[in-house]
């Protein structure tokens, strides 16, 4: 039930996004494009790129290959489904694992976070983390806990207070009836820390902030929060938290990172949820951009269906996002689709977004299927690095 919820808000949210803001054509996409009527201002843009570009390549080559999959947190906790899993991954390229410790549900999975016993937030799907971190750790596995952090549906209905409200005091709800947390309020900051510092504890190497904005699907003119909300303090508030949250696990020495919406790597404001990514970026270790074919809009960068063209969409939100970000674009690690949504996906669609990430600089990527099955023939040695796609990405 946690998976189908988790995967059909993914579903609800990205098609109102896209159709309110997604681009439609990629006609002067490009800065260099802008500035060819004057040949010493494009000549001095291409040797900036360059620069721009070989800084990149230095800093990526100084970090470890992460070539992930997402579990569930009955699947990581579960020994058999566990076993069986990593089994599949000692034949493949896998070398990463992102656990989903706090879900959208509200629901903490690991014990020993004594907020989420004190609100009845903690379900034993992990009952036993410390055996999971050894045997992630005995496969020499690189381990991120995935904490949502402002979508949660179970604290507003017992502590009104932390909740996104309407105008007149009652818990905002979304289309499909889901509850959020208000994200300016810092109880809420420093019980997702609570948690986090937990998984630092149990061994995680990194914290991944999922679900790190504002509401969207919803009337969310109508909601209200502990503070007054623009769509720039929505943007400096999430780089705040970030910000804070780096200082509070400095002494544990993990990594921090945000998992965003795909399309912050083109859109140039915050989407009217706070996600701004050179903001993000800017405070976060690493930024994990959900860039899913089937959730792209139809005619996203020209593109007729962008779920029939999983290289080009993927190529195309990695070039905004370098020209976004610029150096900071050795932080990007995205999350590829390992999920049928519409068209079937199978080996070759997989390949196809891992060559659009390899062209364009990123040898790091996680795949998310929300039911833990992955396409295990695309992930072979032999597969991943020979492959070439037969009738071209």
């Amino acid at each position: 039930m946690i998976i189908h919820l988790c995967f059909a808000i993914f579903v609800l949210v990205i098609p109102v996004i896209c159709s309110q803001n997604a681009p439609k054509n990629r006609k002067a996409r490009s800065p260099l494009e802008e500035v060819r009527m004057s040949t010493s201002a494009y000549a001095k843009a291409i040797a900036d790129r360059s620069a721009i570009t070989e800084a990149v390549k230095e800093k990526i080559s100084l970090e470890p290959d992460i070539r992930g999959i997402h579990l569930t947190s009955w699947g990581a906790g579960s020994m058999k489904t566990r076993k069986q899993i990593l089994e599949k991954i000692s034949e493949s390229v896998i070398n990463a694992v992102v656990v989903a410790v706090k879900e959208t549900d509200g629901k903490v999975y690991i014990p020993g976070v004594e907020k989420a016993h004190n609100y009845g937030s903690y379900v034993p799907a992990i009952s036993k983390p410390e055996h999971m971190i050894e045997d992630f750790k005995k496969a020499c596995l690189y381990k991120i806990a995935r904490i949502v952090v402002f979508k949660d549906n179970h604290l507003p209905k017992h502590r009104l207070e932390l909740a996104v409200k309407t105008p007149e005091g009652n818990v905002w709800k979304s289309f499909n009836g889901g509850t959020w947390v208000d994200p300016y309020n810092r109880e809420i900051w420093e019980y997702n820390i609570d948690i986090a510092v937990r998984c630092a504890e149990l061994g995680f190497d990194e914290i991944q902030f999922d679900y790190i904005r504002f509401p969207s699907e919803g009337v969310i003119s109508m909601c209200r929060y502990s503070r007054p909300h623009t769509e720039q303090s929505g943007i400096e508030n999430l780089g705040e938290f970030l910000k804070y949250a780096a200082k509070k696990l400095k002494p544990y020495k993990v990594k921090i990172s945000a998992a965003i919406f795909g399309l912050t790597t083109t859109i140039k404001h915050g989407m009217g949820i706070g996600q701004n990514i050179e903001t993000l970026a800017r405070h976060a270790d690493y930024i994990y951009p959900m860039m899913y074919p089937s959730h792209y809009e139809k005619g996203n960068y020209g593109i007729k269906n962008p779920d029939a063209k999983p290289f080009k969409t993927i190529d195309y939100g990695l070039r905004d996002a370098f020209e976004r970000l610029g150096e900071d674009y050795a932080k990007m690690r995205p999350y590829l689709q390992d999920f049928s949504l519409g068209l079937r996906y199978g080996p070759h669609e997989i390949r196809a977004q891992m060559i659009a990430a390899k062209r364009n600089m990123l040898k790091n990527w996680i795949l998310w299927n929300p039911s833990n099955r992955y396409t295990w023939d695309a992930l072979t040695p032999r597969s991943y690095y020979g492959y070439v796609c037969p009738k071209g990405p």
